[in-house]
C-alpha cells in the first residue's frame, strides 16, 4: 500500500511547522558533520557553513528537483589528515577542490553519453570492498581518540568518557523511537559531554568568552594562502573521489525510491553530480571539508514523508546560521577527544559494514575468483596502507591506491560463466545436434 506523502517536493509548509520540520534534518546531519573537522582539524563552524551554502547551491543546480541535504564526507578523513601534513591546510583546502572539479568532469561527460558506463566501472564488487576500507582505516583513529588523553598518553578515565558515549549512542539507536530514534549521535555525543563535566574534564571558560555572533576560522585562497597544484595531493584526493561518486549514485537511486521518482532520469544524474561536486568547491574555498549526500536526510524523508525542497532548504539556512554564532562554535570545540572517539568507534564501524551489507545485498558471488581476488587486493592494499612513493614528491596510498588497484582488476579480469550456464549451453547443443 502507498503511504501518503505529507509534504511533497514543491509543497511550501506552513509557518508553523517549517521550523520544527528543518531543525529535525538539521539535528539528523549535525552530529556526523562536525565529527568529521572535528577529527581532521579544522573549525567545525566553517563545515556547518559550507554544508548548509552547499545544500542551497545543490537544490539551485538541480532545479529543486532534489530533496537532499548535503554534510561533510567521511570518505575524505584520512586523506584531508595526510593532505595537512604534507601541505598544510591550504593545500589539502586545493586537493578538495580538485575532487570537486573531478565530479564536474564526471557530470559532463554524462551529460554527454549517458550514465551506463559508470556503473560499469564501479560495480558493487570494487564499491563495496572500498567502502569497507573507509571504516577500517579509520578505526586507528578512533580507539586512539577514545584511549588517549590530550597529551596522547593511555587515560583509564578518558577511555570510560569513550565507552559511556559508546553505549548511549548504540542504547539510543537501539531502542528510541520516532525523532530521537534519528539523531543517536547526537544523543551520545551530548551523553558523553555531561559525563566528562561530570568527572571534570570540561574546560567551559572559552565558551563563556566567546562572542554570540563571532566570525568562523575560514581558510580562504589568497588570504590565507597561496594557492599551488601539487601533483602529491592530487593523487591523494582525486582517487577518493571514486568512491564518493558510487556513494552519490546509490544515494540517489534510494531517494528515487522513497520520493516515487526517477532522479537518474530527471533532473538527472549528471544536474546531481554537478551539484555536488560545485558543494564540495565551495566548502573548499571556505576552508570545510568536502561534501556529500546524507542518508541520514533520506532516512528523515521516508519517516516523515516530507518531501519538501524548502524544508530542506530551512535546514540549510540553519545551518549557515549557526555558524556564526560563537558560544556554539565554542561549545563544539570544548567536546573532549574521547567523546567524539566514542561515537567514532561505531560510526566508522558502521561504515565498514555498510560496505560489507552492499556487496550482501547485491548478491555479489565471492566463489567466483575474479570477485574474491578483486575484494582481497582491495581490503589489503587500502586496510594496509600500502604505499607507492615515485620519486621525492609523487605519493600514492592507502584507501586512493585501492580504489585504483579495483577499478583496474574490474576492467582486466573477465567475468566468470556460472556452471549453471555452461551446463544451459550445452544442452542447447545438443539439442541443436539432435
Amino acid at each position: 500500500m502507498k503511504q501518503n506523502v505529507i509534504l511533497d517536493i514543491h509543497d511550501k509548509p506552513k509557518a508553523s511547522t517549517w521550523f520544527a520540520l528543518s531543525f529535525q534534518h538539521l539535528f539528523a546531519m549535525f552530529g556526523a558533520t562536525i565529527l568529521v573537522p572535528f577529527l581532521v582539524g579544522i573549525d567545525p563552524a566553517v563545515a556547518l557553513i559550507s554544508s548548509g551554502v552547499g545544500t542551497l547551491a545543490f537544490l539551485l543546480i538541480t532545479k529543486g528537483q532534489v530533496p537532499a541535504y548535503l554534510g561533510s564526507s567521511f570518505a575524505f578523513i584520512a586523506p584531508l589528515i595526510a593532505a595537512k601534513e604534507a601541505a598544510g591546510p591550504g593545500g589539502a583546502m586545493i586537493g578538495c577542490l580538485l575532487a570537486g572539479l573531478v565530479y564536474g568532469v564526471v557530470a559532463l561527460i554524462i551529460k554527454s553519453v549517458g550514465h551506463g558506463w559508470v556503473m560499469k566501472y564501479l560495480p558493487t564488487v570494487v564499491v563495496g570492498p572500498i567502502v569497507i576500507v573507509i571504516g577500517l582505516s579509520l578505526a586507528n583513529v578512533a580507539v586512539s581518540m577514545a584511549m588517549n588523553n590530550p597529551e596522547g598518553e593511555y587515560s583509564t578515565l578518558h577511555f570510560s568518557v569513550a565507552l559511556v558515549t559508546l553505549f548511549i549512542t548504540i542504547l539510543s539507536s537501539v531502542f528510541f523511537k520516532g525523532f530521537l530514534n534519528l539523531i543517536p549521535v547526537l544523543i551520545g555525543i551530548a551523553g558523553g559531554y555531561v559525563y566528562s563535566i561530570a568527572i571534570g574534564i570540561v574546560d567551559l571558560a572559552k565558551v563563556a568568552e566567546a562572542k554570540w555572533i563571532q566570525m568562523p576560522e575560514f581558510i580562504i585562497p589568497f588570504k590565507d594562502y597561496a594557492p599551488s597544484f601539487s601533483i602529491e595531493i592530487a593523487l591523494l584526493m582525486i582517487p577518493v573521489a571514486i568512491v564518493t561518486l558510487s556513494e552519490h549514485i546509490g544515494h540517489q537511486m534510494l531517494l528515487s525510491e522513497v520520493i516515487k521518482r526517477d532522479l537518474i532520469e530527471k533532473p538527472g544524474l549528471s544536474r546531481s553530480i554537478l551539484g555536488d561536486g560545485v558543494a564540495t568547491m565551495i566548502a573548499a574555498l571556505l576552508g570545510g571539508p568536502p561534501n556529500t549526500t546524507y542518508g541520514e536526510n533520506i532516512g528523515v524523508l521516508a519517516i516523515t514523508r516530507v518531501f519538501s525542497i524548502y524544508v530542506i532548504a530551512g535546514a540549510a539556512v540553519f545551518a549557515i546560521g549557526f555558524g556564526f554564532i560563537g558560544k556554539i562554535s565554542a561549545l563544539i570545540s570544548s567536546i573532549p577527544t574521547p567523546v567524539m572517539g566514542g561515537v567514532s568507534i561505531l560510526l566508522f564501524g558502521i561504515i565498514a559494514s555498510s560496505g560489507l551489507r552492499m556487496m550482501i545485498d547485491d548478491k555479489v558471488d565471492l566463489s567466483q575468483k575474479r570477485n574474491l581476488i578483486i575484494t582481497s587486493v582491495i581490503l589489503v592494499i587500502g586496510v594496509g596502507g600500502a604505499i607507492i612513493h615515485i620519486g621525492e614528491r609523487f605519493e600514492l596510498h592507502g584507501m586512493a591506491l585501492a580504489a585504483i588497484v579495483g577499478v583496474v582488476l574490474n576492467i582486466v579480469l573477465k567475468e566468470e560463466k556460472h556452471e549453471s550456464e555452461s551446463k544451459d549451453v550445452e544442452v542447447n547443443k545438443d539439442t541443436i545436434a539432435s
